[in-house]
């Protein structure tokens, strides 16, 4: 019989392990946590134990152990009944899948490891930064920006009512970008986008894991 505990193996800071801890929120599931620092100059012991990429989130179930975050949030989800955080309409659920590939195909380095990490991140902890790549950011974010929009202005999925795996991929990137004055300024340009962040911003399970206010 399989072990029912969870173990997620993450890095307080990272976005992807954000978005699991969310998904474990809203489904009512509990999981011990390991802090893992994928960025340390030594390979971490932990995850070079679990995966090759040295990357998190990891889940580990019992034996069974899992990296990637949309595959993570999408096994716990099928593991529980009765929670809906996948449509069951098919452009709905199509919606869905292409939100997560635009948020990690063209979002996460521009609004996070640029825009983010030079324009939040590292001035908060006192690290070097280079303003150039929050303008490097900023420019890129345009057509995702734009993309999402347009999905949030059709409603199908992104609509601040019908919450699900989309909306927790993205919005903790969302949270991330619009610490930085100038990429919330971007954002409020967007109208069906800034409606949706306008709703879910107060989301329990986002406030829940926000690194910075975390203990």
């Amino acid at each position: 019989m399989m072990d029912d505990r969870f173990i997620l193996i993450g890095f307080r800071y990272s976005v992807y392990t954000r978005i699991v801890r969310m998904a474990l929120l809203e489904l009512g599931l509990e999981a011990t946590y390991v802090e893992a620092n994928p960025f340390a100059v030594e390979p971490d012991a932990e995850l070079s134990r679990h995966t090759a990429f040295g990357r998190v989130p990891v889940l580990r179930h019992g034996a069974f152990t899992l990296t990637e975050t949309a595959a993570i949030t999408g096994y716990l989800h099928d593991l529980t009944a009765g929670r809906a955080l996948r449509p069951d309409d098919a452009q709905a659920t199509a919606r869905l899948r292409q939100v997560i590939g635009i948020v990690d195909a063209y979002g996460y380095q521009p609004m996070v490891r640029d825009v983010f990490s030079h324009g939040f991140y590292r001035p908060h902890l006192g690290e070097e930064f280079d303003p150039d790549k929050v303008v490097t950011g900023l420019e890129r974010s345009l057509p995702v920006l734009q993309t999402l929009d347009l999905i949030a202005e059709e409603r199908l999925k992104l609509n601040g009512k019908d919450v699900s795996l989309a909306d927790i991929h993205l919005s903790p990137m969302i949270a991330y970008f619009a610490k930085v004055p100038r990429a919330a300024d971007l954002l409020s340009k967007y109208p069906a986008l800034s409606a949706w962040w306008a709703q879910l911003c107060n989301r329990p399970s986002l406030i829940e894991t926000d690194p910075f206010a975390m203990r």
